[in-house]
């Protein structure tokens, strides 16, 4: 990061609190928020940092507490009312973890609403699609100005909430989990735009489960837990094993737990024989074996999550397929995920907000809906499904503070453990899973990693998509990597590292020279 040659005070905080009803969940917190820095705010999921941002931003209401702003130079002054309209025009942007964007609009339209620029009788559209192209230009962004939001990806969707930050002209900007759905390149485009912010005197806050990016940035980082603060640090002071420590309060002595190995002769539990995506000259097969951890790896729109929902039937093949899948060696054709379900295959979606969890329902009504047929007849067994989902908040340590609020009030990780104790109440046997620890803190990752272990140790078959190197590599028997819609190589023992990775999900290397020998490894591509 630049040399900080401005730190005056911008945003202060002293001891802000947050209660929601009798429950409070922030306890005073103090904070400064200086020009020309990156302030990082770390935390497990649930320890209050969406909670700070948002009263910092004016999207939730202090409890008590007190806000100072520093205007035209001057220290901080207290402030009165101060809600999101009043923090905008101060210069005080949030850029939500969860995507502020209106689906019907344009890009360009999006990036400018509610600060709109009018000409003489109307909208001047003309000149807001070119500083929209500006603003995108400068993120390295190929985004068609014009395009409707509901057309783009998740990755373009979270570069165009940043163009929005752009056109706010902020004083202080703050990055709310802005990389969790971003490639790796098109974070370092984004932490350049953060030099050139800083080098203007704008405050940065940042918050990411990333330890590797906050050790990059943040000039000083606070770090929360349960809602109290645990102190603030200067970033140099502060190795990524000190950050998860101060984190989570307690040692993380191995992250990824040994996962038994599957037997030579085990059987088979999915094979996938020939089968052609729409757009792919090529089909593509697989074999997961019992007992096994299949990881798939690749950059983003390399085709992972589009080959698994083909495999399960929620997208449909090429016209022309005339591939199939096995279920231990009977062969299935899935219409639907209900049908993979009663075959002992469960999908843990990498969208739990849009596909995974209904947010506004209770916990308990989302733990059950996935194994419906396990409680109900005519009638649904209410005091079955409490005592199952009872039993689930202990196995799978979801925390809360009160068992009756709707999803969308967990916090990232406990929704994650909420999604995966809602499929693996199915029974099972073969569970794919997609991007599962996205968005989540260190401790609750562990927490997934040993469910995954203890999985395998009771004979589950498990099929991991991840753009975590890190996770793919720590927790795969074997890992398939996908380039352009097709697996390129399938890597096994000293193999799987990361550089070699990367060249296969890059085109670099491919591996993939005929069918007898891919199925010798247990997978294959019809590739020549």
């Amino acid at each position: 990061m630049p040399e900080n040659k401005n730190n005056k005070v911008v945003l202060s905080a002293k001891n802000l609190c947050k209660s929601f009803g009798t429950v409070e969940v922030l306890h005073g917190i103090d904070l400064d928020l200086r020009a020309g820095e990156v302030h990082a705010v770390l935390g497990e999921n649930g320890a209050g940092k969406s909670t700070l941002v948002k009263l910092l931003s004016g999207f939730e209401q202090l409890s008590a507490g007190e806000l100072c702003l520093g205007v035209d130079g001057e220290g901080p002054a207290p402030l009165g009312h101060w809600d999101n309209e009043i923090a905008e025009r101060a210069g005080v942007v949030l850029i939500h973890q969860e995507f502020n964007l209106a689906e019907q609009l344009s890009v360009a339209e999006n990036i400018f609403l509610g600060n709109e620029i009018s000409g003489v009788f109307l909208l001047d559209k003309k000149t807001m699609r070119a500083k929209s192209l500006q603003y995108l230009q400068v993120l390295h962004s190929d985004i068609n100005p014009d395009s409707a939001m509901q057309d783009l990806a998740v990755s373009a969707k979270q570069m165009v909430e940043i163009a929005k930050a752009q056109a706010k002209n902020a004083r202080v900007l703050i990055l709310d989990e802005p990389t969790a759905v971003l490639t790796q390149q098109e974070s370092q485009v984004l932490f350049e735009l953060v030099d050139r912010l800083l080098a203007q005197g704008v405050a940065i806050v940042f918050i990411s489960h990333k330890l590797d990016e906050i050790e990059q940035i943040a000039d000083v980082i606070t770090i929360l837990r349960d809602g109290a603060l645990v102190g603030h640090y200067p970033a140099k002071e502060l190795s990524k094993d000190d950050m998860a420590r101060l984190m989570v309060g307690r040692e993380i002595s191995s992250l990824f737990p040994n996962i038994p190995k599957p037997s030579v002769s085990d059987e088979v539990a999915l094979r996938v024989t020939n089968l052609t995506m729409p757009g792919n000259i090529n089909p593509i097969s697989f074999e997961l074996k019992r007992g096994e951890v299949l990881g798939f790896s690749g950059l983003v729109g390399s085709g992972r999550t589009a080959l698994m929902e083909t495999v399960l039937g929620l997208r449909k093949a090429a016209r022309d397929n005339t591939g199939h899948v096995e279920v231990r060696g009977e062969q299935v054709c899935f219409k639907q995920l209900s049908s993979a379900r009663d075959k002992g295959i469960a999908y843990l979606t990498k969208d739990r907000k849009g596909s995974g969890l209904l947010l506004e329902k209770g916990l308990a009504f989302n733990f059950s809906l996935f194994s419906l047929h396990k409680i109900s007849r005519l009638f649904i067994d209410t005091k079955q499904e409490q005592a199952a989902f009872e039993k689930a908040i202990k196995t799978f340590d979801i925390r809360m503070k009160d068992s009756s609020i709707a999803a969308g009030n967990l916090s990232g990780g406990n929704q994650q453990k909420l999604l995966l104790a809602k499929i693996l109440e199915a029974e099972p046997s073969i569970i794919i899973i997609d991007e599962p620890t996205r968005g989540i803190d260190i401790g609750t990752k562990s927490q997934i990693y040993h469910f995954i272990a203890q999985l395998i140790a009771s004979g589950h078959s498990l099929i991991l998509v991840s753009s975590d190197i890190t996770e793919v590599i720590g927790l795969s028997h074997r890992v398939a990597v996908m380039y352009h819609g097709e697996i390129t190589g399938v890597l096994e023992g000293d193999e799987i590292e990361e550089h070699e990775i990367m060249r296969y999900a890059t085109g670099l290397k491919n591996n993939i020279s005929s069918q007898t020998a891919l199925s010798q490894s247990g997978i294959t591509n019809a590739k020549a």
